[in-house]
């Protein structure tokens, strides 16, 4: 049986092959466009270009270039953590609270859908503020910055400018920015309750002021909020999570965490 190729071609294309493992990463890959899409991270992927001109380090280990999240994942620049209490007592390193706020460096394209193989875009973009859950996401320390490495589901509000405020922030997808009424501090029986022994109550309903975009469904299309600002609803117990904003107090609730709307007083 003749042969397909001729050996010497074939040993022509092992040592090419091998030669081509033996160069650096970044010469032996040229991207390829496909359907009209390049593949190189400049198209696909955002970077988390260095603040400062010098070596990149991530976690103290010099790497070759800015990191680009995959996926759905961001890449976060951690805001600076509470100094001082409310009354103005300094508080030591470790009694502050862990920042949960913070600026979008990068951000991956987004997370392909399991079935479908829709791709569910990212709801943020690198320059953003984002608010994000407490224990969410990996710590890292990218070019001598404290970072957070955390999934577009973290993600709780998002906002452009320097600080929060009602005109500028957008509940994330499937959250509703619920505002939460004052607790009060008499009882029916004329009894006042210290505001100390009611701060750790976490209140389940108020009125819808902000709704987000939707739940994103298989088919990369949002589902219709079951609410609509003004209602007045009541969601689960611990569901929400507390925000605040311009002084006011507010929690940010997820669509499927939503119990019932309730009926406004008649004011006639």
């Amino acid at each position: 049986m003749a042969e397909l190729y001729p050996r010497g071609f074939l040993a022509l294309a092992l040592t090419a092959g091998i030669a081509l493992m033996m160069l650096e990463p970044s010469s032996a890959f040229v991207p390829v466009p496909i359907f009209g899409v390049s593949l190189s991270s400049s198209s696909l992927l955002s970077t988390a270009e260095p603040l400062a001109s010098g070596p990149t380090t991530l976690d103290g280990e010099t790497i070759r270039g800015p990191i680009a999240p995959l996926g759905n994942f961001v890449l976060v620049r951690t805001k600076d953590m509470l100094s001082s209490t409310e009354g103005g007592i300094l508080l030591p390193d470790q009694a502050q609270e862990r920042p949960t706020e913070g600026e979008v460096m990068a951000a991956g394209p987004g997370n392909i859908h399991p079935d479908t193989g829709i791709l569910i875009d990212n709801p943020v973009i690198k320059g953003m503020n984002v608010l994000y859950g407490k224990y969410d996401g990996v710590g890292m320390v990218y070019n001598d910055e404290d970072v957070q490495m955390i999934r577009d589901d973290d993600v709780l509000l998002y906002y452009t400018g320097i600080r929060m405020t009602l005109e500028n922030v957008t509940p994330c997808r499937d959250y509703v920015l619920v505002e939460i009424p004052k607790t009060k501090l008499e009882m029916s029986s004329g009894v006042v309750i210290a505001s100390s022994v009611t701060k750790d109550d976490l209140p389940c309903e108020g009125a819808v002021i902000l709704v987000g975009e939707g739940r994103m469904c298989s088919k990369g299309v949002f589902t219709p909020a079951p609410c609509a600002v003004g209602d007045r609803v009541k969601f689960r117990d611990y569901a929400g999570n507390p925000v605040k904003i311009q002084n006011k107090e507010y929690s940010l609730v997820r669509m499927i965490d939503l119990l019932c709307s309730i009926p406004q007083e008649n004011k006639d």
